[in-house]
């Protein structure tokens, strides 16, 4: 049976042919509020699973930490789609499903003929969604449309590498995999849109989603100041351009993040910091000339933050003007705030004798929250299941892994 589930998507049923990270995050969003998200592995199961970090204790390797972090809430079927009777189990699938979600290269599965044209034909009102580099044929064919692609592509095309770091010569990334998982929110929020239409239409659609486009939908600042101004931004660091206070500063202890750019906010640090004559000072009297004056302005307001700790400033800047220490892991770990939101729930591990945690689920809505209700699946962990639930004899399963077109775990 499906996961238990009493989220805002529960009834739904959405079938996950997705890898890596772009795609599989973008099914966990909809499984999280409730949907009963089937992932479909080749045998090999999602390479994914292969990739770390891996508890001491865990000797058995069925899925690392990334893996567990884009499929908690999902039930897994094994199914060899190069298989004739593998294609047909997919078929099969669609029959009794709302939805599709893969990320595989532009036209693979229509060499198989699983690509929307053919399942559409299966099941009208199918909502198909794609996660690709450079998206499909349904969005405008880009010329890179079968280029390959990860994240640090997508944020280096999409405007983020080149506004961020130091300066023009060292770019750098934003940590994490924000080029996937930026577009598996693209992705998840447009299928919910396209579902809405469907059901009272009986009409399907494509869903095209391109990670380059979804992180160009972030820059703001790229997009604005070519379009207004004809420049193009470079990076500015931690700041932003014509706001100051705004960005890193040092303490005794370390580094903190500040903004408090605005008149209001400036008058209320200068008071924290035992220097009110600041806020009066021609240099820094206003937001422009903050900026034009910023080394300066900085220097100040380090000469009485290198005297001062991160918890001592804690104390201080809490409450009264925007700051916060900048956070480790462990710091993460051990705050209230992220314990108070659910944000670190833990799942078991299948190999250790501990629970792990996993991001929470950030939306929190009030009468049907998401939640965190099951770890990520075995491989092939739900495959018999899944296909009784399709009214598949036990004698047809068996057949079907004797033949090499599913497996089970």
């Amino acid at each position: 049976m499906p996961l238990s589930s009493s989220g805002a998507l529960s009834g739904l049923r959405v079938l996950d042919l997705t890898h890596a990270l772009a795609g599989p995050f973008c099914s966990q969003i909809l499984a999280d509020h409730g949907a009963d998200v089937i992932k479909i592995e080749p045998l090999e199961g999602d390479f994914f699973r292969k990739v770390g970090p891996f508890r001491n204790d865990d000797a058995v390797h069925h899925f690392g930490g990334l893996f567990q972090s884009c499929n908690r809430n999902k039930r897994s079927i094994a199914i060899n789609l190069k298989h004739p009777e593998g294609q047909t189990l997919l078929k099969e699938l669609v029959k009794g499903a709302d939805a599709l979600v893969e990320n595989y290269r532009a036209g693979v599965l229509e060499k198989l003929d699983l690509g929307y044209e053919a399942l559409k034909q299966v099941k009208p009102n199918l909502v198909y969604t794609s996660v690709r580099g450079f998206g499909d044929k349904a969005g405008g064919q880009s010329p890179y449309m079968n280029w390959p692609a990860f994240d640090i592509v997508a944020q280096a095309m999409g405007g983020w590498m080149g506004i961020t770091g130091e300066d023009p010569e060292h770019p750098v990334k934003v940590g994490g995999g924000a080029g996937d998982t930026v577009s598996g929110l693209f992705g998840g929020f447009a299928t919910l849109p396209a579902l809405c239409h469907a059901r009272p239409t009986g009409q399907g659609q494509y869903v095209d989603v391109a990670m380059t486009d979804s992180i160009l939908a972030l820059s703001e600042l790229v997009v604005s100041q070519f379009s207004y101004l004809g420049i193009s931004p470079v990076p500015a660091g931690n700041g932003i351009p014509g706001m100051a206070p705004f960005g890193t500063i040092k303490v005794k202890d370390g580094i903190i993040a500040i903004a408090a750019p605005h008149d209001a906010q400036w008058r209320v640090l200068c008071e924290l910091i035992g220097s009110p004559q600041l806020a009066s000072d021609e240099r820094f009297a206003t937001e422009s000339t903050r900026w034009d004056n910023q080394a300066a302005l900085y220097h100040a307001i380090e000469a009485f933050t290198l005297t001062k700790t991160k918890d001592e400033l804690r104390a201080l800047f809490g409450g009264r003007v925007p700051f916060s220490p900048i956070y480790t892991a462990q710091d993460i770990f051990r705050d209230p705030h992220f314990s108070a939101r659910q944000m670190l729930p833990e799942v078991e591990q299948p190999g250790s004798a501990r629970p792990v945690a996993v991001p929470g689920v950030p939306v929190k809505l009030s009468k049907t929250p998401g939640q965190v209700r099951h770890r990520a699946p075995l491989l092939g962990e739900h495959t018999r299941e899944i296909l009784k639930e399709l009214g598949v004899p036990n004698t047809r399963i068996d057949a079907l892994i004797g033949a090499g077109a599913i497996s089970t775990q």
